[in-house]
């Protein structure tokens, strides 16, 4: 559905993104495994552990695939619906590495004595979970349930996707915090200013994070690299896939949900200019 040119670029891009974010989820379980003290669920540190590990596997590893999941063109020949759940799914499954996520602090702060929510990236952290958790139920109610209107879907669409992106760069920016916020705590001879070889290595964790946000919100973001609507695609299906035809810029199709009243507008437009090219 790309040119040529588009698709080797969205393919480096893609790439880069996958190789970023597997690296993160390699460093997170490499510096619990091998700088702290490990995974269990016993209440103690190794339990806490299971914190960064959920949220770099799921919070952000998920939630980033299910942004661009839309975008990947050999999953166009799918339905619409069929993209719709496995969207919904993802997130969903992040959301629920989430709420581990912070069972396992509050397992770990009730066993130690700390106190809970009082620091500025627990406040962040559940607000942020809060808010995937509305966004989830909302975009469920809107796009996966049948009798919701269209002009519904329509008007919740950049409001939908706005919010997406937002939590997905907050989960990131939240998370670069907490690791600070853990390092400055448990290291103490030496100190974290000192830079021991966990501190440069969970630091370069944080960039890796913030590299595969870039990449994910820059593909996310690219109006030409959209899935285009499945009318569109059975257009150029029926119109037997020509190289031209293919070419056709899929820009008015959104990131999730049903047609809206534009979409289906442009849908007309285009069929007639396919119309128009065969006479």
């Amino acid at each position: 559905m790309m040119a040529m040119e588009n698709l080797k670029q969205f393919l480096v891009l893609l790439s880069g993104a996958a190789v970023f974010g597997i690296v993160s989820i390699v460093f997170v379980l490499t510096w619990v495994l091998h700088f702290r003290e490990g995974l269990a669920w016993d209440g103690g540190a190794a339990e806490f552990n299971w914190h960064p590990v959920l949220i770099v596997s799921g919070f952000i590893f998920l939630q980033g695939t299910a942004i661009i999941i839309y975008r990947l063109p050999w999953t166009w020949k799918c339905s619409k619906l069929v993209m719709k759940l496995i969207h919904a799914g993802l997130n969903l499954l992040a959301f629920v590495f989430a709420i581990v996520a912070m069972v396992a602090v509050f397992d770990f702060h009730n066993g130690a004595n700390i106190p809970n929510m009082y620091s500025l990236h627990s406040w962040l952290g559940l607000t942020v979970v809060v808010l995937y958790g509305l966004q989830l139920v909302l975009g469920i109610g809107m796009y996966l349930i049948p009798v919701t209107p269209a002009s519904w879907r329509a008007a919740f669409m950049p409001v939908h996707v706005y919010s997406g992106l937002l939590l997905f760069t907050s989960v990131i920016a939240v998370a670069l915090m907490g690791i600070t916020e853990k390092l400055i705590f448990a290291l103490q001879n030496p100190k974290y200013k000192d830079s021991p070889p966990e501190a440069a290595f969970v630091n370069v964790l944080g960039l890796f994070l913030a590299v595969f946000g870039a990449l994910i919100l820059w593909i996310a973001t690219r109006t030409s690299w959209k899935r285009p609507s499945d009318q569109i695609l059975h257009t150029l299906h029926t119109n037997g896939g020509s190289e031209d035809n293919t070419k056709v810029s899929p820009a008015m199709s959104q990131l999730s949900g049903g047609m809206d009243a534009e979409e289906a507008g442009e849908v007309r437009r285009r069929n007639n200019k396919f119309d128009d090219n065969t006479n």
